[in-house]
């Protein structure tokens, strides 16, 4: 794309991205990555970190990085708030309006974006970004044995403009290659499949946007937003002013909001009812308390009953399927279902946030074994 650096300085100090991410993706080393590859090939100095909360698979992770001329000195470590080129490493986090906090006209955006998925884009797109590129990672992680923080690199360098192919061929050898040395061959694949493959969504596509963003706050599209503010979040910020009196923090733990469906890659554990004897191993061994049992009667017996599973907090680890001993909880294909039965979100949680709606499962196989396995009532033994 053969943008010049020296214009961008002319107009601004910094050149700032910011990473949207899940744990598990990894947006951390990705970051860790561009902000090096700046430094070490791009002649440029660099400063960046990235924030995430217990790094469990599923949860919350932000990568912040600055750009600007070698002889200036970056004196500014504090969150980007208006980047100039925001990543978003899943489609499922474009729900969250706060992904899109501080987006202007100036903002290119990358999407991971599983095929066939373009229309409901749309429906999330906020009315005022700049240039909004898709790339289906996903599938080329899956297909050159790579990872999806590595797609998304390639994906970025040719967004940017300013990054040879080989600037960031030579990057990804600097980090991966002395540390996963049998895994190198493909990950390059995957770097080069995401710098060849990302593209851009028309302009004609920008003309179907809605207000997304409420009150009138956003655009209703990229033509004529140049008057139109920036985007907006309704929910206003905790600070010293609106904080609950004595810092109590109603979301204890900080993950009870989060719908970790976007981190099960093609399973899922379906429940058949009739098959348990209401053990609790499952219960014991889930490590996002999944299981809801309640007080009822198994047996003509008074005792705690498994009544079904929250989905939402459910990452598909598989570690109920392996500890169940009557083959309850089976192995299944997401994709083969759609509307789970049993399904039944956490009751003991404050509420049940306004984002948690439906997102769709990956639909991708890991492993061809799947085809010789056993199946059971729409699952796996």
């Amino acid at each position: 794309m053969g943008i010049n650096m020296d214009q961008i300085f002319e107009q601004q100090d910094y050149y700032g991205i910011r990473l949207e991410s899940i744990g598990g993706l990894g947006a951390n080393l990705c970051g860790k990555m561009v902000g090096e590859l700046a430094v070490r090939y791009l002649n440029l100095n660099s400063a960046g970190f990235s924030s995430y909360g217990s790094e469990k698979t599923g949860t919350p992770v932000k990568g912040y990085i600055r750009f600007c001329p070698p002889e200036q000195e970056i004196r500014v470590h504090s969150p980007v708030v208006n980047p100039d080129l925001l990543v978003i490493f899943h489609q499922a986090l474009m729900r969250d309006l706060s992904v899109w906090k501080g987006c202007s006209d100036k903002t290119n955006v990358i999407i991971a974006l599983d095929q066939g998925q373009e229309e409901g884009v749309m429906q999330n797109l906020p009315g005022i970004i700049g240039s909004c590129y898709v790339v289906n990672a996903r599938q080329i992680a899956m297909e050159t044995k790579s990872r999806i923080n590595v797609v998304m690199l390639g994906a970025m360098a040719k967004v940017m403009g300013f990054v040879e192919l080989e600037s960031a061929r030579q990057i990804c050898r600097d980090n991966l290659g002395r540390k996963y040395p049998a895994a190198l061959e493909g990950n390059l694949k995957g770097l080069e499949q995401g710098y060849e493959q990302v593209q851009q969504l028309s302009e004609a596509a920008f003309g179907k946007v809605g207000d997304t963003c409420g009150d009138n706050k956003c655009g209703s599209g990229k033509q004529g937003s140049e008057n139109k503010s920036p985007v907006s979040v309704n929910d206003q910020e905790w600070g010293y002013a609106t904080a609950p009196i004595g810092g109590v923090n109603p979301r204890f733990g900080s993950t009870v909001t989060a719908d970790l469906s976007p981190s099960r890659q093609g399973y899922v554990p379906i429940f058949l009812k009739e098959r348990c004897i209401n053990c609790g191993l499952c219960d014991s061994t889930c490590p996002d308390m999944v299981f809801q049992f309640a007080k009822g009667t198994f047996k003509d017996r008074e005792m705690m009953v498994n009544q079904g599973l929250d989905y939402y907090h459910c990452k598909g680890c598989m570690r109920c399927v392996d500890v169940c001993p009557v083959n309850a909880l089976v192995r299944g294909i997401e994709a083969e279902n759609p509307d789970k039965k049993y399904f039944l979100p956490n009751q003991d949680m404050l509420r049940t946030p306004d984002y948690y709606v439906k997102a769709g499962p990956d639909g991708y196989i890991t492993s061809e074994s799947y085809l010789t396995e056993k199946r059971i009532e729409g699952g796996e033994v």
